[in-house]
């Protein structure tokens, strides 16, 4: 017979009265009551569209493994039709792991990981250049038990960063908040070009600009932006070998250019219905089907139709964001939602205009579509941050502008 005392604890009721309650009831219930005030208060819109990019990306990685593992299986090692399908169900049921946990957090505490993570993911990048793992003539892993690519963590810290350090401004509107953020990115970007990354770096420079922009940046200072952003870039072009390369095989042909060609084709092959689940043929000489170009993929094998309807949700999480932030009066969570939705939203649609033949190849993923191991981590881990960030108890009202206020002069 069990003989060890239960605690008891009393708690006081609606009316008034007393109640005793075994202390271990008592914590289930606490934690009942954070998970419903986590339901309340989450955007459940927001989420649904993430798990629908999630579940699209499921099926597209199903249909695009066949053709990776048979360009890396060898003589000595065959790789199942599915083995990047099931690695990648591992990698994302620990970022949907992440995601819910980033986004039980509160504002405050979500701000103060991420900006620890920044910390920590610059000191990584730090150490990439003298002990990281170099693939395909790039060296961007560490490896600390599996590969982890310290960039991808820190495309949401980053944003975060940033928003935390121009919000300052409200406080004291004296504070150098744009010099700071722009050592930040400075930093960042030099030792991305060092691995070499161009195409991080040209995201980060675009999360950067439109958090600088939010921030009440004067006119003069957006074109002096904007000139400085073409410097950099001709600059790159003429003395960074990486976009040469990258710029010049756009423009004029070369290997990478002919892989996008080849995605391209790929992605018109399945007309408007497509092919089929496994019935593509185009696919399987497309190199990085499962990652970079998954996206021709799914126009194979699901059609033009899909293709647009992953389009159209990418653009659903955007205005959903901004519908959220209308009547945010909090500069930091404006700054810091609208920088994780742009780094999200950005580098989507990077991806897809690669594989549209619009933009010279960047070898980005497609956020939550691709297959991936420490990116697709990264990527739930900064959705979950999102999630936290725009939190919302649905009982206190705001002040909300009316549609004549927003055009009043």
């Amino acid at each position: 017979m069990n003989t060890t005392p239960t605690r008891l604890v009393t708690t006081t009721t609606r009316d008034g009265g007393v109640r005793v309650v075994g202390a271990g009831s008592r914590y289930r219930r606490s934690r009942r009551s954070e998970l419903l005030i986590w339901w309340r208060e989450i955007d459940r819109v927001l989420l649904a569209l993430i798990l629908t990019l999630v579940a699209i990306g499921v099926v597209a990685v199903a249909a695009s493994s066949p053709a990776s593992a048979h360009r890396l299986s060898t003589s000595t090692k065959q790789l199942s039709d599915l083995y990047f399908f099931w690695l990648h169900l591992r990698w994302l049921t620990v970022g949907l792991v992440a995601m819910f946990i980033a986004s039980l957090l509160p504002k405050e505490a979500a701000r103060r990981l991420a900006i620890l993570l920044c910390a920590a993911m610059i000191v990584a990048l730090l150490l990439v250049p003298v002990i990281g793992s170099e693939v395909k003539g790039a060296k961007r892993w560490l490896w600390i038990g599996f590969s982890l690519q310290p960039s991808e963590f820190l495309k949401p810290a980053f944003s975060i960063a940033v928003a935390w350090i121009l919000s300052w401004r409200v406080r004291d509107p004296n504070l150098p908040v744009m010099s700071l953020s722009l050592v930040l990115l400075g930093l960042t970007g030099c030792l991305l070009m060092l691995q070499p990354d161009f195409g991080s770096t040209m995201l980060f420079c675009g999360v950067w600009f439109v958090l600088v922009l939010l921030s009440g940046l004067s006119i003069t200072r957006v074109l002096w932006a904007i000139g400085g952003a073409v410097a950099v870039v001709i600059a790159a072009y003429l003395f960074y070998p990486n976009a040469t390369h990258r710029i010049d095989n756009f423009l004029s042909g070369g290997s990478e250019f002919d892989q996008v060609d080849l995605a391209m084709r790929t992605l018109l092959a399945g007309g408007w219905n497509g092919a089929g689940l496994w019935l593509g043929s185009r696919k399987m000489a497309l190199p990085e089907a499962h990652t970079d170009y998954i996206f021709s993929v799914i126009g194979e094998e699901f059609g033009l139709v899909v293709c647009a309807i992953v389009v159209m949700v990418y653009c659903a999480i955007a205005v959903r964001v901004l519908l959220r932030l209308v009547d945010e009066d909090d500069l930091f969570t404006i700054l810091a939602a609208a920088g994780l939705t742009a780094q999200l939203v950005g580098q989507a649609f990077i991806n897809i205009l690669v594989n549209l033949q619009l933009f010279p190849s960047k070898g980005m993923t497609l956020p939550l579509i691709s297959y991936g191991g420490s990116s697709t981590i990264a990527l739930l881990l900064g959705v979950g941050f999102l999630l936290a960030i725009t939190r919302r108890n649905p009982y206190l009202s705001r002040e909300s502008l009316s549609f004549p206020e927003l055009t009043r002069k």
